[in-house]
């Protein structure tokens, strides 16, 4: 199955979350930014759900930025890929790390503008992104969600490799992920329109009316 764009993907997400999820209370849909908000938008829009932006930082392997050695979140997350990460220069990975970890900030400023971060407590938080690919992200998402006091974590995504899902699930409290192709090749493959997030789109995207209030 292809998606159409994010959007398409969130709505089809949305089924699935609706039935197969055990989402307690006042769940929260939480999308990673910046891939993720569109997806978590749709989804929150048709289960009539709060939506939240989670930053998350992917650290890029050094000329291949696409795959993941690890993640950064705030409140120092910090996730390591050490099947990848052995075989990296640690001082390339330190330059990358310095770079994430100021971006982190700069979007943390951007998309909450002041505001506290997501109200969790004895809450579910459903983390949204568009795909897992080392599943750095997801896993850094899922840790930062238990830091702010999440009782339950649900990951959900259109798309995912094998290895990720395999990963995340150890972390979270359920993953649903429609897609897991044997032979995962990049998330935007599942897709027929994966142009790239902007800032402009994620914060119209949280803008107070656009979906309900966390």
């Amino acid at each position: 199955m292809r998606y159409r764009d994010r959007e398409h993907a969130g709505l089809v997400l949305a089924e699935l979350v609706a039935a197969e999820a055990d989402l307690g209370p006042e769940p929260l849909v939480l999308g990673l930014v910046r891939g993720g908000v569109p997806v978590a938008a749709a989804l929150a829009g048709a289960l009539r759900l709060p939506l939240d932006a989670l930053v998350v930082r992917k650290l890029g392997v050094p000329g291949a930025p696409e795959v993941a050695f690890g993640a950064l979140g705030p409140g120092g997350v910090r996730i390591v890929n050490e099947d990848i990460a052995v075989h990296l220069d640690e001082r390339e990975m330190a330059a990358v790390e310095r770079h994430e970890a100021a971006e982190l900030v700069r979007r943390e400023g951007l998309y909450r503008a002041g505001r506290p971060p997501p109200r969790l407590g004895g809450r579910t938080a459903v983390v949204v992104d568009d795909g897992l690919a080392t599943g750095a992200t997801a896993r850094a998402a899922v840790a930062v969600a238990r830091i702010l006091g999440a009782e339950r974590v649900v990951v959900a995504v259109p798309v995912g490799s094998p290895e990720a899902m395999d990963l995340v699930l150890a972390e979270a409290d359920g993953v649903i992920c429609p897609e897991v192709p044997w032979q995962f090749l990049a998330v935007g493959l599942g897709y027929e329109d994966f142009e790239q997030v902007t800032d402009a789109e994620v914060l119209e995207l949280l803008a107070p009316g656009h979906a309900p209030a966390p």
